[in-house]
């Protein structure tokens, strides 16, 4: 294994931390767990939002916060579960920018930082106290931590311009049933 070094055990608490933390938020999304609303309430805030079908979005988003931050902890997979948690985490941050920054006015700030995190974990790996260590990197290999950090901003964009096409489509319908509503009374 090579002698632990202090940046063996920085690795080790930050990927717990932020494993654990995604871990939990997941749950809260699949199951419920720790005050969440579960998929179905879940599912509904997210077809509000754009993300459409919205119990399936939500399943994703709840799979990628679960399996990542699981993944995170353990250090196995690092790239993977790294990226999963940064795809998501930027996800929720496009979501919350027109909040502004801060997280105390609901801004990106809190999920932005998990993201960019997440892919520091990524592009530096999880450090000797890790299963990948144990593993012999088996999936944790550098051409995998690169193909990890090259995917998600493009997974990132798809989502994100998805979500902008679904609520384009929700406003030139609200406005058609308006002048509908409006040419309607206007006649009686």
């Amino acid at each position: 294994m090579g002698r632990v070094t202090a940046k063996d055990v920085a690795a080790l608490a930050i990927r717990t931390g932020l494993g654990a933390t995604l871990f939990a938020h997941g749950t809260q999304k699949l199951l419920g767990w720790f005050g969440g609303g579960g998929l179905d309430a879940t599912g509904g805030a997210f077809e509000s939002m754009g993300y459409r079908p919205g119990r399936q979005m939500a399943a994703v988003a709840g799979l990628c916060e679960t399996a990542g931050g699981a993944a995170l902890v353990a250090g196995l997979g690092t790239p993977a579960g790294g990226a999963a948690v940064a795809g998501a985490m930027s996800v929720a941050a496009e979501t919350h920018s027109p909040n502004g920054f801060f997280n105390t006015e609901g801004g990106l700030e809190y999920p932005a930082l998990i993201a960019l995190s997440a892919m520091a974990l990524v592009a530096q790996g999880p450090g000797r106290l890790s299963l990948d260590q144990l593993t012999g990197h088996a999936l944790d290999r550098p051409w995998m931590r690169l193909a990890a950090l090259a995917a998600v901003p493009p997974a990132v964009a798809v989502v994100v311009a998805r979500k902008h096409r679904a609520l384009a489509e929700d406003a030139v319908e609200q406005e058609s049933t308006a002048e509908q509503g409006s040419a309607e009374g206007g006649s009686a």
